[in-house]
């Protein structure tokens, strides 16, 4: 790790920094990323177990990190982690805003439960982080917020999950109205939009939803929606957050880096 990184001295809080299998989903990649670039990382999932792999690379890398189980969908809970966060680290400087994942349907397929759920995860988890760190950031002087959203919110992206897609358009829009309210306070929020990347999340769920457990078929039709000749993964979203989250990015509000190999760009 170098001792003048992109984010040297910052404290960064990731939510979903846990991975549900092995390779790099995105809050693995973003705890990681960060780590590398001089970041104290407060990781945060509500499987502790599920962010071994992540500690572990994290401290390969000679990375600080601090390790939190918290459920981010309750208030009570996100307002002590932050609280903690505070007493321990002495500021947020960067919050990321990961938590998220697909349930599949439409409106007739997709039964109330499921699409209250499906905007509880996707995105109340981010408005309730943002509801505890913003008076954190404001009183300190400003910081950087990334939501981690998704191309389902922007376009049709191969599969019916209107609760996802709903919701990440929300996230995006959040993100907007956040940003002029508090770009007079040096509070940036920007979003990612990740496309059809390889993560562990295809490997171990959406296969199973969308393709019936066969991971190549998968990847073969998410491929064929992908002008570039190769898929991402979380590597990708990482890099993407990092910029936003660093100082490179001191003029940039209120807007969105699309990591798709170009596939909202086509019309087909």
């Amino acid at each position: 790790m170098s001792s003048a990184g992109r984010l040297q001295g910052k404290v960064a809080l990731v939510t979903g920094a846990g991975c549900i299998g092995p390779g790099w989903g995105n809050g693995r990649a973003i705890a990681v990323r960060f780590a590398e670039e001089g970041a104290h990382v407060i990781a945060v999932d509500r499987d502790l177990a599920s962010m071994d792999a992540t500690l572990e690379l994290v401290r390969a890398a000679g990375g600080s990190v601090t390790p939190c189980l918290c459920d981010v969908t309750d208030s009570a809970s996100v307002e002590r982690l932050v609280a903690d966060s505070v007493a321990r680290c002495g500021r947020v400087d960067i919050l990321v805003n990961n938590v998220g994942a697909p349930s599949p349907g439409g409106p007739v397929a997709l039964d109330e439960a499921q699409w209250a759920m499906q905007l509880e995860l996707n995105l109340t988890t981010a408005f309730l982080m943002c509801k505890y760190v913003l008076p954190v950031m404001e009183q300190q002087g400003g910081g950087a917020i990334v939501n981690i959203a998704s191309t389902s919110g922007i376009r049709w992206t191969g599969a019916a999950q209107v609760g996802y897609a709903a919701a990440k358009a929300g996230m995006i829009q959040m993100g907007r109205v956040v940003a002029v309210e508090y770009a007079a306070k040096n509070v940036r929020v920007n979003s990612v939009v990740p496309g059809l990347l390889h993560t562990p999340m295809v490997d171990t769920k959406i296969a199973h939803n969308q393709a019936g457990g066969d991971v190549e078929l998968l990847l073969r039709k998410r491929q064929a929606r992908i002008p570039m000749p190769f898929m991402g993964d979380g590597r990708d979203t990482a890099n993407a957050a990092l910029f936003l989250a660093s100082d490179e990015a001191r003029f940039v509000t209120g807007t969105e880096i699309v990591v798709d190999g170009g596939m909202s760009a086509r019309c087909d």
